[in-house]
């Protein structure tokens, strides 16, 4: 394990291995250092079981460190989440135990995120954001909340600088970019903004090159790719590609891969995958980078994948598969 992370979960939890009182050690009997490595091993099932035991319990398996000696120690789980409409438009959210093979819900989604559309969502280490949106009586909104995988509860985070709705968000190198979409009064906005989850904040820029109908979006390799499909430019399928590192100015992309986005992509891995929503039906698609072409990898049933969807994925926490 590395050191540093170990040292971090131990001082997160006042940890001791010379802890002398055993009413006050993690485990009796057990220095607390073996206590905390017992503790990262037990299944994220029973995570809910080890926060009931203790209020140190709980502090530790709630901290960051906890989770990355999990991480550390490739015992961290992959666990699918996802955000669905009932047949009354009511926004509910589930995640599914791998081992049960079941779903169950979510507690305490916003309400205020319940009936709206256009919301965008992205994410960031172990938290689920969900950003803006607007309802038929409600204009485009400025609010931000987030699901935390690891207390499993939720909460409110800085709002974004101008009301989005029918927008894109992607991360990328540890932050948020909210981009494009429609404002107050379906004003179109060229313009985009950045979260830092470090300080709680949005920093907004304008763009000319980014339109106001993004359709799909990718952040691979150190770049953020956008596909527009509008009436009001020539060629009608334009794209566009931002490199924050190297100034973040937005320029167009000729063809390749962004080009040929057909729906939600993600990257697993070095590789990217999409769920093309063609009239063929619903195809799962994979990058082939040497043939510079999107390959089948198989078909989704009709009956169990219905969009519009994304697919966010966090690498050995959870991934998402939103309906929104």
């Amino acid at each position: 394990m590395d050191p540093e992370t170990f040292e971090q979960a131990s001082n997160h939890a006042q940890l001791s291995s010379d802890t002398r009182d055993p009413d006050l050690s993690l485990i009796p009997g057990l220095p607390d250092d073996i206590a905390l490595l017992c503790l990262v091993r037990v299944p994220r099932k029973y995570h809910p079981l080890l926060k009931s035991v203790s209020r140190r319990w709980r502090a530790l398996v709630h901290s960051e460190a906890f989770y990355a000696c999990r991480q550390n120690l490739r015992l961290a789980e992959a666990w699918v989440y996802s955000l669905c409409r009932d047949a009354s438009d009511q926004v509910h959210g589930y995640v599914q135990e791998p081992t049960k093979r079941r779903w169950r819900p979510l507690k305490g989604v916003p309400p205020q995120c319940s009936k709206r559309y256009g919301m965008a969502f992205g994410v960031l280490g172990h938290r689920l954001y969900l950003l803006g949106g607007c309802r038929w009586l409600e204009d485009a909104s400025t609010q931000v909340h987030y699901y935390d995988a690891i207390t499993d509860e939720w909460g409110e985070a800085a709002p974004l600088v101008k009301p989005r709705c029918h927008f894109v968000c992607e991360s990328l190198e540890h932050k948020l970019y909210a981009i494009g979409g429609m404002g107050l009064s379906s004003e179109t906005l060229h313009s985009f903004e950045v979260y830092d989850p470090i300080k709680n904040e949005w920093t907004l820029s304008e763009d000319p090159d980014i339109l106001a109908d993004p359709g799909e979006s990718l952040s691979f390799e150190g770049n953020i790719y956008i596909r527009h499909v509008s009436p009001d430019v020539v060629p009608s399928h334009y794209a566009a590609m931002c490199r924050p590192s190297a100034g973040g100015k937005w320029q167009p992309v000729d063809g390749g891969m962004v080009m040929g986005l057909r729906g939600p992509a993600v990257v697993v891995g070095s590789r990217v995958y999409m769920v093309d929503q063609g009239s063929g039906g619903v195809r799962l698609m994979v990058w082939d980078e040497k043939e510079r072409d999107w390959v089948g990898v198989g078909r989704l049933s009709g009956l169990v994948v219905r969009g519009p969807y994304a697919l966010p994925f966090i690498d050995s926490l959870f991934r998402c598969f939103a309906i929104h």
